[in-house]
């Protein structure tokens, strides 16, 4: 099916949704009762959940009959406004495709200028504001759809960051494209941080799955519990499930990315036995670091690339090396995040 083409469908339809597009609902049953969701159907065999009350963030994903996206044990949950404390933040936190860290704090717990922040920040536990959805529209032959939303993180007296995130595609294409622009709408410097969890599961993440990425693997405090499997590969290569990930096993890589002549870095998974692989792109200016995190307990498989504007080391550790991002009022940043499904000879040509 060739949608690119309007004469091969042309006078043949009645309704877009015949071939995709979004559809919101809300959840009626289980730990997610009375979220807010909508489903994104590009109409190439990939389709999407987002989760509207969890900052608009991407929970299942699938192409054709393959999972994409690695689903926790907890799921989808209602957001948890006050899971900021400490390491509460995994009670709720779902996996999924997409899950975003900030704004104004990814990675650990952490006390910076006498208050405290919970792991990986407030972001996804805040639900969105719906702005607008722009619907495919057959009879114009305009093929493109967005779902448009904002997300706040404010007190009053305090930080005052606002995000508007877009999530849009064009019916045909297997892609997803996601830009956010963060605003401080308060009166006074707000500290910024911001990290996207891309998570992803079997059967896409297998024994033997390559991880593609290109740049140098920067040493960290924790580099010395990595597993003897990395030492070997290297994080270029998934893992069969192993007991020494049980519990809070894990390896992770701090990756300061190479980028192309055009500021783009390209990194993803690819799946040589399915033909299937995740391709994903960003702009090395507007985040400068990649993190590799495995996690290959039984039960419990996943491993993500994750695109930051830090690594994951807490607002305090990043205030006092000098990096951490201060907004001034009315300053915002953008962020632009590429996701593209791979298949057929693409897979064994996606090498960087």
């Amino acid at each position: 099916m060739n949608l690119q083409n309007p004469a091969s469908w042309k006078y043949k339809l009645s309704n877009s949704q015949q071939i995709g597009g979004i559809e919101t609902s809300v959840v009626d049953n289980g730990a997610g009762r009375g979220v807010r969701i909508a489903w994104v159907n590009t109409g190439t065999g990939l389709r999407y959940k987002l989760i509207l009350d969890r900052g608009m963030d991407i929970l299942d994903a699938f192409f054709n009959e393959n999972s994409l996206a690695w689903i926790s044990h907890a799921g989808m949950t209602a957001p948890q406004p006050f899971s900021n404390k400490g390491i509460d933040w995994l009670r709720t936190f779902g996996g999924g495709l997409l899950t975003t860290c900030g704004l104004s704090n990814a990675g650990p717990p952490n006390s910076d200028e006498g208050e405290a922040r919970g792991l990986h920040g407030n972001y996804s536990n805040t639900p969105a504001e719906l702005v607008s959805i722009k619907q495919p529209d057959i009879f114009s032959g305009d093929l493109s759809f967005e779902i448009v939303a904002k997300v706040r993180e404010t007190t009053t007296f305090g930080p005052s960051l606002e995000m508007h995130r877009s999530i849009s595609g064009v019916l045909g294409s297997p892609e997803i494209r996601i830009k956010d622009t963060v605003i401080n709408r308060g009166n006074s410097a707000a500290p910024h941080m911001l990290l996207y969890h891309i998570n992803c599961g079997w059967p896409l993440i297998d024994e033997g799955t390559r991880i593609v990425w290109q740049g140098e693997k920067k040493p960290k405090a924790t580099d010395a519990n990595n597993t003897d499997f990395n030492r070997k590969y290297e994080f270029t290569r998934c893992a069969a499930p192993m007991d020494e990930h049980s519990g809070f096993g894990e390896d992770v890589a701090f990756i300061d990315p190479k980028a192309d002549s055009n500021d783009r870095v390209i990194c993803g998974y690819a799946n040589d036995e399915l033909r299937l692989a995740l391709k994903i792109t960003f702009s090395k200016t507007q985040m400068p670091w990649l993190i590799n995190w495995q996690h290959w307990g039984k039960n419990e498989y996943v491993t993500a690339l994750e695109p930051a504007t830090h690594p994951p080391i807490g607002q305090a550790a990043a205030r006092e090396n000098g990096t951490l991002i201060l907004l001034e009022p009315g300053e915002s940043r953008t962020y632009d995040l590429l996701l593209e499904v791979l298949t057929g000879e693409k897979v064994k040509e996606f090498k960087v």
